[in-house]
């Protein structure tokens, strides 16, 4: 359900189409293909679909060296460049600030970009574009995918970086109801009160649209699952943060009390060597199935094996997994935490703390519900469908832009201010990067003029681009076509 404020601006929006047409929109994000993963499918739908209403879409990442250099086209007629920086950790770069800034401006000039859409907290890439957006008149939107704590040391440090870069920023999107929560917090996303300035409200500017899925990828198996044998799926990071130790602790107890039940596991990660030991100290070898890393492709072959699906995490913005499990036709069963309680109906999912006791519980509940035959899979996947459509998403994240474009811009001793706000420590700091972030820019502008620059006049048209990678799928030349995408 949208929430008030983005509601009021859609509202208010009375863009017609070809004033859409005329607005360029950039993605950015370390976190995109060749990589795989919730933020990277994110960022693609929502472009494709953007493209298909008629905006102009580009992407900027980073490189992934030898292939992953320069500019690459992926269907619908998505513009990606890979700007050449190396990752330290979890595709992750290391934070540059003054050097991405020649790279993002002769981009940001060239394609005549106006607004940019940064995703992912973690996001080196996606912080700087923000902070450099301002020197173009380019507005800034950012989405939060992803939940964070406030007393580890990590979190202290990210959450101070996210709230730097997300004081001038001028809308914010988090997947879930919790993650706004959440991300208001750690971005100190608060204004003063119009009738009282003594006090503090949440901004305006932040926004709740879920995520979605494209339902015809996991339709449910035609054939119904056998009563008698009963698989319960688990596909996921085998990591601490996915409560991982929960399965652990949890599947043998199970096995023990239900004969006919076993377990499917796919993923991998740093918790699978406590899930082989488990699996061998039970001797339930015939019993828990590990499938290793697991393709998104093949995500739905997996969970149509299953009739239950089982998600241990202990932190969870949204969780497209059980999104995609209940479309498949599962009943599902979660740790209650995050925003999982709002993805679901209740009749759809059992909810259970995270601790061993209540996961057994609702996994014992979940057993009976299917073996009763009172979960209808069809019915499930229809549900779904209707829920959660990328078309949808992508209406609504243009209410956002409607709102951003129509919004007064952040000046300069405005973003100086914010920046001060920070902190006695920090705020000095940023505040002298965003400075010398301001000299290095006029530098640039002086170094290398914009009349010298060659301009994109014009881009591939969905319609044109598609009978191009048609016809080089059917010659076998120029473009090489995966999953999809086309590599040129």
């Amino acid at each position: 359900m949208k929430d008030e404020a983005l509601s009021i601006a859609y509202e208010s929006s009375t863009f017609t189409l070809d004033t859409y047409l005329t607005l360029a929109r950039r993605m950015i994000s370390d976190f995109f293909y060749p990589n795989v993963g919730g933020v990277e499918n994110h960022i693609y739908m929502l472009s494709a679909n953007l493209i298909r209403r008629g905006h102009k879409v580009i992407v900027i990442t980073h490189s992934h060296p030898p292939d992953r250099v320069g500019v690459r086209w992926l269907l619908p007629s998505l513009k990606v460049y890979y700007v050449p920086f190396m990752t330290i950790a979890s595709s992750a770069t290391l934070p540059n600030y003054f050097t991405f800034l020649p790279y993002f401006r002769t981009i940001i000039v060239r394609e005549h970009i106006q607004l940019i859409h940064a995703h992912a907290s973690l996001s080196s890439l996606g912080q700087e574009g923000i902070l450099h957006a301002h020197f173009f008149g380019v507005r800034t939107v950012f989405t939060d995918h992803s939940l964070f704590g406030f007393e580890d040391a990590a979190s202290i440090l990210t959450n101070k970086l996210l709230a730097a870069a997300l004081k001038n920023v001028d809308a914010v999107i988090c997947v879930s109801h919790t993650g706004r929560e959440n991300t208001v917090l750690r971005g100190q996303l608060f204004e003063p009160s119009e009738e009282d300035p003594s006090l503090s409200v949440v901004r305006s500017s932040v926004y709740t649209i879920p995520n979605a899925l494209v339902a015809e990828q996991f339709i449910p198996s035609p054939w119904p699952q056998p009563l008698e044998t009963i698989n319960i799926v688990v596909i996921s990071r085998l990591a601490y943060r996915k409560g991982i130790d929960l399965l652990v602790a949890t599947a043998p107890r199970i096995c023990a009390a239900f004969p006919n039940v076993n377990f499917i596991v796919g993923g991998d990660g740093p918790k699978l060597n406590d899930l082989l030991q488990a699996r061998e100290r039970h001797l339930l070898q015939d019993r828990i199935e590990l499938l290793g890393p697991v393709r998104h492709r093949d995500v739905r072959d997996v969970l149509i094996r299953g009739s239950i699906f089982l998600n241990t995490s202990l932190t969870e913005a949204f969780g497209i997994a059980i999104l995609e499990a209940a479309c498949t036709g599962l009943y599902v069963v979660s740790t209650r935490v995050g925003g999982v309680p709002e993805i679901l109906p209740q009749d759809m999912i059992s909810f259970a703390n995270p601790d061993e006791d209540d996961v057994f519980r609702a996994l014992s509940e979940a057993i009976d519900i299917v073996t009763r035959g009172a979960h209808d899979r069809l019915e499930a996947h229809a549900r779904v469908t209707r829920f959660y459509d990328w078309a949808h998403i992508a209406e609504r994240t243009e209410a956002v832009y409607d709102a951003v474009v129509r919004s007064e811009p952040i000046d300069f001793e405005t973003r100086v201010r914010r920046t001060m706000s920070l902190g006695p420590f920090a705020g000095p700091i940023y505040t002298i990067i965003l400075v010398v972030d301001c000299l290095f820019f006029l530098f640039l502008e002086w170094w290398m003029p914009r009349h010298d620059m060659d301009f994109v006049r014009e881009y591939w048209k969905p319609e044109v681009f598609a009978e191009f990678a048609h016809e080089a799928q059917s010659s076998g030349e120029g473009a090489a076509i995966t999953d999809g995408h086309v590599d040129t």
